[in-house]
């Protein structure tokens, strides 16, 4: 699907670190890019989580557009909802960015490419980027909780390539797949052995 990448975001250091009520680290530099470079199982060079291994399945965080368009229509056009009081790397506009994420606790996130010019790069979704409490203070009161489950999502990078605003292709390779109740389970209740095909 044609979707657009309205703003890429590489930021040295964490802006949201202690209370709230202290305001944000400044950054080093203006976190802002036109392009940005990631590498696979690294994350976006330059970036606070890259390269981390506690991060290593949420190296790269995508949000929708839409998100931020929310937040002005419930909070008003005065708010300061732009990418870098999010503080996601990648904003997409029309993509289903929400959706990408596992769901559910056991879910699988989709599979997905993202090509803005410069060859496809894939990326495997994980959990959903929950919205934190600086979100009131740093964009406006009420912030945090209208963003509840359009915060976006956390990936994992699996190619290295670069990523430019402006037009880009996404794919969906895998749909995301949430784990029916019973799965994995036989009729007694017990763990059903394993399949030729998984072993």
């Amino acid at each position: 699907m044609r979707v657009e990448v309205t703003a890429l975001l590489a930021a040295s250091r964490h802006a949201y670190e202690g209370r709230p009520a202290d305001g944000p680290r400044p950054d080093p530099e203006p976190p802002l890019r036109r392009e940005v470079r990631v590498r696979a199982g690294h994350g976006i060079v330059g970036d606070r989580y890259a390269g981390r291994p506690a991060h290593a399945r949420a190296a790269v965080t995508l949000l929708a557009a839409e998100s931020l368009d929310h937040l002005r229509a419930v909070l008003g056009d005065a708010v300061d909802a732009t990418p870098q009081a999010m503080r996601r790397n990648v904003v997409l506009r029309g993509a289903p960015v929400d959706a990408l994420a596992a769901p559910g606790r056991g879910g699988t996130g989709a599979l997905f490419a993202l090509d803005s010019g410069d060859g496809p790069v894939r990326f495997r979704a994980h959990r959903a980027a929950a919205p934190c409490r600086w979100m009131d203070t740093e964009i406006g009161d009420g912030a945090w909780a209208a963003l509840r489950g359009r915060g976006g999502v956390r990936c994992e990078p699996l190619d290295d390539g670069v990523l430019r605003l402006g037009s880009a292709e996404l794919t969906i390779l895998e749909p995301a797949t949430a784990v029916p109740p019973d799965a994995g389970h036989g009729p007694s209740g017990g763990m059903s052995p394993p399949s030729a095909a998984t072993t």
